[in-house]
């Protein structure tokens, strides 16, 4: 996965999942990871089909694939004005439209939109991880120092219970399933999150 946590240093470098929960994501899948859409020359995901910039637009790209795994760039990327929102929102496609089992590295952001509408209101379940620093993998190596803020393993799929069972270890899982008929977070803007709830379902 490419982009900053922080700051103008990180621009330049690549942030890998560390071993550990790439070992648990092969597990979840079965063995095999389909897709990766956020990859680099330093990851370890190796999934069979693997998008990385200049070459693949990872957001642009199928996600038509039965198992994904994201790591997606915490950060905005100005020059194709995407965010970690616009990832999310294509993890919860990929498995409305396509069927696909995502799990996806983000950080904890529960009081923010992409959250309310792509996680609360159409995620399975979230492992909120006991790593207090999380120790990514920086060019391919141990960085030495952990990510600036908690991080979740987020799922979209159909076994709640293989997830819990595999993912428990690392974090507390909750599922959020009765949360997608609740307007969850919408406040003060409920059209906003109609018309994009609508959007998605196109």
């Amino acid at each position: 996965m490419t982009a900053g946590r922080n700051n103008a240093e990180s621009l330049s470098q690549h942030w890998c999942t560390p071993p550990k929960y790439v070992d648990a994501i092969r597990r979840f899948f079965g063995g095999a990871i389909a897709l990766d859409p956020c990859s680099n020359a330093h990851s370890i995901v190796r999934a069979e089909v693997e998008y990385s910039l200049p070459h693949t637009d990872g957001l642009a790209a199928s996600w038509n694939f039965p198992t994904v795994y994201v790591n997606p760039p915490y950060g905005s990327d100005r020059e194709r004005g995407t965010t970690i929102r616009d990832w999310l929102r294509k993890c919860a496609e990929a498995h409305s439209k396509h069927r696909a089992e995502v799990l996806a590295l983000v950080p904890v952001a529960t009081n923010t939109r992409h959250w309310k509408l792509h996680v609360w209101r159409a995620a399975t379940a979230v492992a909120f991880l006991y790593d207090t620093r999380l120790r990514f993998l920086v060019d391919g190596k141990d960085g030495g120092k952990g990510a600036p803020m908690s991080c979740a393993m987020v799922y979209w799929g159909s076994e709640y219970e293989r997830f819990e069972k595999i993912f428990v270890r690392f974090g507390a899982v909750v599922d959020v399933r009765h949360l997608h008929d609740k307007d969850v977070g919408v406040g003060e803007h409920p059209t906003l999150f109609e018309q994009e709830r609508q959007s998605n379902a196109v």
